[in-house]
């Protein structure tokens, strides 16, 4: 029987999964996600949606209502970060990271299968999340109470693969993490409100103003700045602003290296979110100190550095 249904598709997948079964061998890794997977489901079906299928480490599910999507990624980060510290865990739960994707629209059931622009759209999210993130678009937004959406901020439109046009999207707020995030080494943003940011790579060199952010690195040719290089995810890594600075997070699975000046130490993220100031570089899978890595050149703008800065 085939059905046509407005929905809420939400996306997990669980970061960190493929290191497990390095470390821990197939069996042992296989029993953490398959716990895991069984958590997480869990989590749907008391907040009332209905798991569509599991993806390998990840699940797709689908809600009647935004709010109760909204309960269900909530209660997921939760679950996963609380039997991490239980003791007794399973070895290797603590490297696992959740991040979760959702949009809202006409789904197609068919013998329990769900499809429609809205599942593609919940699955490309995950390529711009972070770890711990939930993304979500304007539709789900729209479908939260009040106070629900003031939890979220905006990252505006991203481009998403097979979508000609970007897409509205909302990450949910972690607290502080970001709000006025020092680096590492101690140093603070600046206090004056940059222009905006110049990305440099081989010859290509383009300046973005804030109005255009956020911004993806990646291999992708859809992305805004595209670095052609096979250390390079299709969505390697994001820049979006935030409390006053710009914040660079890691999606890949290589991982981003961030060096502040010509003579700064390297800052390895992994998944992680570090605010940029001044120049430096970014080493997209590789350390900017490595003979050949994919380097990206930075440099914060401000009034004397030649002017507003516009893309392309």
């Amino acid at each position: 029987m085939t059905r046509i249904l407005e929905r809420t598709v939400l996306f997990a997948d669980l970061r960190g999964s493929t290191s497990l079964y390095g470390t821990l061998g197939n069996a042992a890794a296989s029993s953490v996600i398959t716990q895991a997977l069984r958590a997480l489901c869990a989590v749907v079906e008391a907040a009332g949606g209905a798991v569509v299928k599991t993806l390998g480490d990840g699940l797709m599910a689908v809600f009647e209502r935004a709010p109760q999507a909204l309960e269900a990624a909530h209660g997921m980060h939760q679950a996963l970060a609380a039997t991490a510290v239980q003791p007794g865990a399973p070895a290797g739960w603590r490297g696992l990271r959740l991040q979760v994707g959702m949009a809202r629209g006409e789904v197609v059931e068919v013998e329990g299968d769900c499809y429609g622009d809205a599942v593609n759209v919940a699955a490309r999210l995950l390529e711009h999340a972070g770890d711990s993130e939930t993304l979500v678009t304007a539709e789900v937004l729209a479908g939260f109470p009040a106070r629900s959406r003031k939890l979220f901020r905006p990252l505006d439109r991203l481009q998403l693969r097979g979508r000609a046009e970007p897409v509205p999207v909302h990450v949910l707020g972690r607290g502080a993490r970001t709000d006025g995030l020092p680096t590492q080494f101690g140093d603070q943003p600046p206090p004056e409100r940059p222009l905006g940011l110049r990305l440099s790579w081989l010859e290509q060199r383009r300046d973005f103003g804030l109005a255009h952010l956020p911004l993806v690195l990646g291999r992708s040719p859809l992305a805004s700045f595209s670095v052609d290089d096979n250390r390079v995810s299709r969505s390697h890594a994001r820049i979006d602003w935030h409390g006053g600075a710009f914040q660079l997070t890691d999606l890949s699975f290589n991982g981003t290296y961030l060096r502040f000046g010509a003579e700064g130490e390297v800052l390895p993220l992994r998944r992680g979110t570090c605010a940029l100031h001044g120049q430096g570089a970014i080493g997209l899978g590789a350390s900017p100190l490595d003979l050949s890595p994919a380097v990206v050149r930075f440099e914060v703008l401000h009034g004397d550095a030649g002017g507003a800065a516009a893309a392309d």
